[in-house]
């Protein structure tokens, strides 16, 4: 057996980052010893770990940590990291460097041998899912010539296994509660009915009943609360296990011992009934957060639904259905009508109308035609189509979003730390109080003394549980990230939910944003006596070699009338200014009016600023060091930008606009548009300052871009959106990628913002006032003037509900409707 010497990776990236499976998590306090434990570690730059999700997040330095010692960490503060083994036949035995070699670069994988199954050689790997990928794993084996192309990979079922594990521990937790629930009913019938149903040997049946309820369904508890302490630690299973242990202990001292009791003048009380029920209710509100935590991770389990399991493909003529984990690059798959597109790929036959809803959020179907980029997942609603495949497994868009979405998951949001530093000291406190209790009421309370001490000291034990405290934020997070995904929005992370609701001013780029980022030429007006057509030909010749939207309209306009264009040479582009090169033997400069102007080429200003006065953007040309002509060019508007900055507006919003385009053509966009403020003349890479400036101002920033020409604006901004579309989902720059280019949706993010706030302040305030007044009230404020205590069981049954009700506010978001624009 192998086993890696380091975490590499095959990029020169200095850090990484990495998601562990945590199994074993009861409580927020779980969460944050975690934590504190991964960041010990040298080369952890990092650690976040969510208590809903159940996932370690860690950015690591590959080079000084390896991942085994990540995994020491979380057993060191008493968990696990979950772990899979794949086997596969090999063609032949390897050597040990052989994999060594394929495998020690891997990331996930732990340990590797070659094994005899069947006479034949077979290679076991034990990995960590949601790292390593099973079906890359045989294909790197393929490509090595070890392993036989199968029928069938095995797929990447990171995600399947982390369900299977979780309906694992759900239908146990369900067993125990029934089982803990049928035995503690008579328990409480025979403790409710005291001398009406008591008989001799009724407290023997008690606790022959309430000894399984304990020892077998509240066994998580004990076993929980002791691999706690084995590591110095305290959490709820330390607090549950106390407050049980406790009541059972005494009233099977009570039983077995009566005489004890009766020298010293006191009834021998019992409590079993408490102890029974405290059991069983806890394990209910494990029960019903288990189906609801699980309900918070549907939005992502109906992203994965959208990828068809088989796929049809033409090889050799024939047609023939194959898993999809069979698919490879470069296959040519056939889609019918009314079919899910089972991979991404480029169109290469057929004309069909594809539904994108499901990814982008857009709910008019897209003409797709030869050359079309077609999305996995997505429905052919009429045609059918040959694709050919250009991307599989991780590397599809379904997978880059669900990738985004879990990643998003896994960031805190800054409001979180309060909770998490609560609940690092939570436990510990809890237990001083109890005990504290325990001795006041012992004493200085009245008769019978430790009855009520013992009463006290369970009730606080049992009442005061830091689970709604580590809920309260992750699931709101998971399902506002879940169900933006669904409306084609990808949220990276808690911490952008948060600034989005401080941001003020909201800046948009012009060009691809504010409008359809497909300008077309307008007019030529030629100057000097210059023919139009001539004039075209020449600029749409030096513009050929250029990226710019407008260089393209112009090139675009040429090609539409038939113009055959020359060879061009000495072609030089200065960003964001303009081009020159030579044409035909002449020399042709084309940009803004103030680049030609600089250069001692001034175009008439009249001329110029009549154009931009009508909102065309104005381009000017040069021929021989001379002004020849203005080239005037629009882009249409989006037919959601207006009414998007109009609601903007009324939810207390600041609009700002960056354009290149000269001042009198951005104000008429900016007057047509509702713009408060303006800033025209700014070159692409002024555009971050631009941002800056605003922020030095006092505003937080949201910046409303298109993800690639703006990429240093939104990294600027306190909140980047990128406006981005269905083929391109991985855009690095912003905090917010828009699947499409949408602006109504930029208004849905900030109204899923402010709920998403709205709730995580609901469920801390829950779950904070829920501890602030059950602690007190438990450990008997309230019998000096009442003379009521807090029955043990109704303090388990209050903690239960709590963590049910935080589950249940945030599941609220999954109804999260989109603003209707007028």
């Amino acid at each position: 057996m192998e086993r890696p010497t380091t975490l590499e990776t095959t990029t020169p990236e200095t850090e990484l980052a990495l998601r562990l499976p945590v199994e074993g998590m009861e409580c927020a306090a779980c969460a944050v010893r975690i934590e504190r434990h991964l960041r010990r570690l040298p080369g952890v730059r990092e650690a976040s770990v969510n208590y809903a999700t159940g996932e370690a997040a860690v950015q690591i330095d590959p080079q000084a940590v390896h991942l085994e010692q990540l995994i020491t960490a979380v057993e060191a503060a008493g968990y696990g990291v979950r772990t899979e083994t794949l086997t596969c036949k090999l063609t032949r035995r390897p050597s040990a460097d052989e994999l060594a070699a394929l495998f020690g670069r891997i990331n996930g994988v732990l340990t590797w041998e070659v094994v005899t199954e069947d006479s034949a050689p077979a290679v076991r790997l034990r990995y960590v899912p949601v790292i390593a990928d099973p079906t890359l794993l045989q294909q790197q084996l393929m490509a090595a010539g070890l392993l036989a192309a199968p029928e069938h990979l095995t797929s990447s079922s990171n995600r399947e296994a982390l369900r299977r594990e979780r309906e694992r521990l759900y239908r146990d937790v369900r067993r125990r509660f029934w089982t803990a629930a049928l035995l503690s009913l008579p328990v409480v019938v025979l403790a409710m009915g005291h001398d009406t149903l008591e008989f001799p040997g009724s407290l023997w049946v008690q606790l022959l009943l309430t000894t399984p309820v304990v020892f077998w369904a509240g066994r998580p508890f004990f076993t929980g609360a002791w691999r706690a302490f084995r590591h110095h630690a305290a959490d709820m299973n330390t607090l549950v296990a106390l407050g049980v242990g406790a009541a059972y202990l005494y009233s099977t001292v009570a039983t077995v011992f009566p005489g004890f009791f009766e020298a010293a003048g006191r009834a021998p009380d019992v409590y079993f009934e408490a102890a029974a029920v405290i059991v069983t209710l806890i394990l209910l509100g494990r029960t019903l957060e288990a189906r609801a935590r699980a309900q918070t991770s549907a939005a992502i389990e109906k992203l994965l639904d959208l990828q068809p399991p088989r796929a049809r493909l033409e090889r050799n003529g024939r047609i023939e259905e194959v898993p999809i984990e069979a698919v490879r690059v470069g296959d040519r798959v056939v889609v019918r009508p009314g079919e899910k597109i089972p991979v991404d790929g480029i169109v290469e036959e057929g004309i069909a109308a594809v539904d994108e809803s499901m990814i982008t959020g857009e709910s008019v179907p897209v003409d797709k035609k030869p050359g079309d980029f077609v999305i996995g997942g997505t429905v052919s609603q009429s045609g059918a189509l040959v694709v050919r495949v250009t991307r599989i497994g991780r590397d599809t868009v379904l997978q880059q979003i669900v990738r985004l979405v879990e990643e998003a998951q896994a960031r805190k949001a800054p409001i979180q730390r309060l909770a998490d530093r609560v609940a690092g000291i939570f436990v510990p406190v809890v237990l001083l109080v109890a005990i504290a209790t325990f001795v006041l009421w012992f004493d200085f309370g009245p008769e019978p003394r430790l009855t009520h001490a013992l009463l006290t000291f369970v009730s606080v034990l049992i009442i005061a549980c830091p689970c709604a405290l580590g809920l309260a934020t992750p699931t709101a997070i998971l399902v506002a990230t879940g169900r933006a995904a669904q409306l084609g929005v990808l949220v990276k992370g808690g911490d952008a939910l948060e600034r989005l609701r401080q941001v003020d001013l909201v800046v948009f780029d012009k060009t691809g944003t504010l409008t359809e980022g497909r300008p077309r030429l307008e007019r030529v007006v030629p100057l000097n006596g210059h023919d139009p057509d001539r004039l075209l030909i020449l600029a749409a010749a030096a513009e050929q070699r250029s990226e710019h939207p407008l260089a393209r309209a112009i090139v675009q306009a040429a090609e539409t009338r038939g113009f055959t264009l020359p060879p061009v040479a000495d072609f030089r582009a200065t960003a964001g200014l303009g081009v020159e090169a030579r044409v035909d033997g002449q020399r042709v400069e084309i940009g803004r009016p103030a680049f030609l102007a600089e250069r001692g080429q001034p175009v008439p200003q009249e001329v110029a600023a009549a154009l931009a006065a009508e909102g065309y953007t104005v381009v000017a040309m040069a021929l021989e060091g001379r002004p020849a002509g203005l080239l005037a060019l629009s882009d249409t508007l989006r037919p959601s930008a207006e009414p998007a900055i109009r609601l903007l507006h009324r939810m207390g919003l600041r609009v700002a606009m960056l354009t290149g385009d000269s001042e009198t053509a951005a104000a008429a966009i900016a007057r047509q548009l509702g713009i408060d403020e303006v800033h025209a003349n700014v070159l692409p890479q002024d555009k971050a300052a631009a941002i800056a400036a605003f922020q030095a101002a006092g505003h937080v920033v949201a910046m409303v871009g298109d993800g690639i020409n703006d990429a240093p604006a939104l990294a600027q901004a306190d909140v980047g959106i990128a406006m981005g579309s269905g083929t391109d989902v991985a855009i690095e720059a912003g905090d917010v990628a828009l699947m499409r280019p949408d602006l109504k949706v930029v208004v849905d993010v900030f109204r899923l913002s402010a709920r998403t706030l709205r709730t995580i302040k609901q469920n801390l305030f829950f779950a904070f006032i829920y501890n602030v007044l059950g602690i007190p009230i438990a450990a008997g404020v309230l019998y000096p003037f009442t003379g009521l205590l807090l029955s043990p069981v109704i303090a388990s049954a209050a903690m239960a509900l709590s963590s049910v009700s935080v589950v249940t506010n945030s599941l609220r978001l999954r109804r999260f409707q989109v603003e209707q624009l007028p």
